[in-house]
């Protein structure tokens, strides 16, 4: 291999290990919110638009099919899970557990 070959090799090699870094980060960030009893689309709304309150929210996806809320941070944030468990409250809904990047909850957090 001359050197021209080696170089761009190691230029792939740390771009696709950068990328992979990336990408393992955006999923572990993500917030799951199970609540009880989400029936409908109007549900899934309520929830999603008092979870949009929490400071560091980007993005709310739900499906209530599934009783679940995903919050994507803002980069280099952490929404607080007793904040999004208190506006899941808020919404007068009742969450179940929270699993995110700072533990797993099954009561409301204290912090």
């Amino acid at each position: 291999m001359n050197l021209k070959a080696i170089r761009v090799a190691l230029i792939v090699a740390v771009w696709s290990a950068l990328l992979l870094t990336q990408v393992e980060a955006a999923r572990t960030s993500s917030t799951t919110v199970y609540v009880k009893n989400m029936h409908c689309q109007t549900c899934a709304k309520k929830i999603a638009g008092k979870l949009y309150t929490v400071s560091g929210v980007l993005k709310v996806r739900t499906n209530y099919k599934k009783n679940i809320a995903v919050i994507t941070p803002q980069r280099s944030k952490r929404p607080s899970p007793k904040a999004l468990w208190e506006a899941v409250e808020a919404a007068k809904f009742v969450p179940v557990k929270i699993a995110s990047p700072q533990g797993t909850f099954t009561k409301k957090p204290r912090r």
